[in-house]
């Protein structure tokens, strides 16, 4: 999720122009650039390393619980900072002196671990991927026309890294040629990797030093919190349904019907980070589809559908979870791809009319500093032939392995998908760098439709899910790329150190991000609709792929109807938000984050509420220094948790089970 709010990109605008101490000790900072292979450090890869895990560990486990991962870049920036400077300090202590902490540094392990975890984010362990297994199989419908009882590949940490690192790597090369064109000549502003530059420089100077120990002490201080507070739970949780995840807040009908605390810290952490109007709509969601919705389809059981069937069959309560889910999801994903692609077009439509695509900046209208980054920018080039090749090869790879890995897709689909990456990388990046949205799960979900449908009625569901995968991993690495050359470009940083950083954060991540999975899939019960790990996105995917493959005859009745309406809500719901003025317009639900929960459950938005509580009162009470800690508090909270699912998982294994069962009748 890069989304940002306009005050927050007025903020950054307005850091670029004003002639602040910042830029002048970065005019300083030009002069003692090191060359662009210094700036890749060991201690800094080692720091690229333990970050990009511990943040491969936490974006799986919201992967596999809820599917929702909010915005870490800014957090791994922090990370960054607090590991070497810390590191230093232990270094001075023992009289060794090491080399200066600079921005260039700080902003190659924030790039390196960002790409890392991203694999892990991006890689469909909890969608795709994870949606060929036989249990996502089984829970789409064994009978389920179109759902064909080959149509399965069990995870496998092999295959699993294979396919990662052929489908990958394609996208780090895709729109190198033209990240001059987009960062200097078009002038995309890219929020998310503006912010991340701004917070770095803001670190390397002599007011950011203080600024960054008061943020430093209020993460060590959470993420001790936050750690020990798992490791008190744990003692609780000795059983089914046990613990105080499992606590009846409000009540033990409201319990039944997923509506209660879970104390949970790693949702109240990015609860604190994400929007106020995600978290809202969040609970909207929840209090509509569990509150209302499903209570009143339960009652309807017999009727709609056979009261001999489990809840969690398809045919039954399930499948309204599922498809109205989906209709949530592909109408608001619709809007804006639409939208953006819309957006997109009048822009470049306009930028030709006007002034064409420049080669070369008009230096008689550019401040002195925008010059100086321009200058070093272009000054350590990435040769045209280096990306060119590079591309061709990596495609030839992939055409040749992954039909064999996946025979189901054929190698003429693979092929159109290599030939048609740069121009949707080029779409969905230029559309990121405009609007900080990143639609490349909706190209992901179009190659999933299409291939479904053209692959027939035996290969379609493997070949759609395993397409969406391929397009997705290409479109979303050029753009997350274009977003880490923005911040290099700010933060004075070589674009060659870069792209070689971002293929070594993919290259660990191609190997971490299957070994993190398969820890919390043979620890726990991954994919248990009733259990904490439901991995929803997985039978979602599947259920599209199934869709693609026999039209709307999968769905069960008069949910068709109901999904009608939903979709028409979802663009119903943009339109609205778009055409009203924003004082209205802000307080319209996002339909994308109304749909998580229909799945999943109402205890995760209550979590998130608790923390967007916590942002409201903190701005209140003193607004400055909300601004300053929340983002060191809620890093802190999410990373003490997430980390204690490393030893909970390591128990798990073990067979050491906790003490105490805490429950409640």
């Amino acid at each position: 999720m890069r989304n940002m709010n306009k005050d927050e990109s007025n903020e950054i605008e307005n850091s670029d122009r004003e002639p602040t101490e910042e830029t002048r000790e970065e005019a300083e900072d030009l002069k003692r650039i090191a060359p662009w292979r210094r700036q890749i450090t060991i201690r800094g890869l080692i720091a690229s390393l333990a970050i990009g895990i511990m943040y491969s560990v936490i974006v799986t486990k919201l992967n596999l619980t809820t599917g929702l991962v909010p915005n870490l870049n800014v957090s791994a920036a922090l990370l960054a900072f607090v590991f070497i400077r810390t590191w230093t300090a232990l270094l001075e202590k023992a009289g060794i002196v090491s080399i200066p902490f600079t921005r260039q540094e700080n902003t190659i392990i924030q790039t390196c671990a960002v790409a890392c975890y991203s694999i892990s984010l991006g890689g469909g362990f909890g969608s795709y991927l994870l949606g060929l297994n036989r249990r996502t199989y089984e829970q789409a419908g064994v009978d389920t026309d179109g759902n064909t009882p080959g149509s399965t590949k069990e995870p496998g940490i092999g295959w699993m890294t294979g396919f990662l690192f052929v489908s990958c790597f394609v996208g780090l090369l895709a729109l190198v040629p033209l990240r001059k064109v987009m960062i200097i000549d078009c002038k995309l502003p890219y929020p998310s990797g503006t912010a991340t530059a701004v917070l770095i420089n803001g670190f390397h100077t002599s007011k950011g030093d203080n600024i960054a120990k008061k943020q430093v002490h209020g993460f060590t201080k959470f993420f001790s919190l936050s750690f020990f507070w798992g490791f008190f739970q744990w003692f609780y949780s000795g059983g089914e349904k046990c613990g105080f995840v499992q606590f009846p807040t409000f009540g033990m009908k409201a319990w039944k019907n997923s509506f209660y605390f879970d104390f949970s810290m790693t949702y109240i952490g990015a609860g604190m980070i994400c929007s106020h109007l995600v978290n809202l709509s969040l609970l909207f969601g929840a209090l509509l589809s569990w509150g209302v919705m499903w209570p009143l389809i339960r009652g309807l059981k017999g009727e709609w559908f056979p009261a001999t069937l489990s809840e969690s069959s398809m045919k039954s309560l399930n499948g309204y979870k599922v498809f109205i889910s989906i209709s949530l999801i592909l109408g608001d994903g619709l809007y804006n791809f639409l939208k953006i692609i819309y957006f997109t077009t009048t822009n470049i439509h306009a930028s030709v009319n006007k002034k064409g695509l420049r080669t070369s900046p008009d230096n008689q209208n550019q401040p002195h500093d925008e010059l100086r980054r321009n200058e070093v920018f272009i000054r350590e080039s990435i040769p045209l032939w280096v990306a060119c090749t590079g591309y061709v090869l990596f495609s030839i790879v992939a055409i040749v392995v992954i039909p064999l890995m996946f025979p189901e897709l054929k190698w003429y689909f693979v092929v159109v998908a290599y030939v048609l990456a740069p121009s949707l990388s080029f779409c969905n990046a230029y559309g990121a760098g405009l609007t900080d949205m990143n639609m490349a799960y909706n190209y992901g979900k179009v190659a999933l439709f299409l291939l479904a449908a053209f692959s027939g009625k035996n290969n379609g569901v493997v070949a759609g899910l395993v397409g969406c995968g391929l397009i997705k991993s290409m479109v979303s690495i050029s753009s997350d790329l274009m977003h880490d050359l923005k911040t290099s470009h700010l933060t004075l940083t070589s674009p060659r150190s870069m792209l070689v950083s971002q293929a070594i954060g993919t290259a660990i991540g191609c190997v971490v991000a299957p070994l993190t999975f398969f820890l919390f899939y043979k620890a726990f019960d991954v994919g248990n609709p009733d259990g904490e790990y439901k991995a929803p996105y997985a039978i979602i995917y599947r259920n599209m792929a199934i869709l693609g493959v026999e039209g709307f005859s999968a769905l069960p009745h008069h949910c068709l109807q109901l999904c009608y309406g939903f979709f028409a809500f979802a663009i119903a719901a943009n339109l609205l938000r778009d055409l009203t003025p924003t004082k209205i317009g802000k307080w319209v639900p996002l339909p994308m984050a109304m749909a998580v929960p229909f799945l999943v459950g109402a205890y995760f938005a209550i979590d998130m509420c608790v923390g967007s509580l916590v942002v409201f009162v903190w701005h209140k009470l003193n607004s400055k220094e909300a601004s300053l800690m929340v983002p060191a508090v809620a890093s802190g909270l999410i990373c003490g948790d997430g980390l204690w699912v490393l030893p909970a998982s390591i128990l798990a294994l073990a067979k050491i089970n906790p003490p105490i069962c805490m429950s409640f009748k």
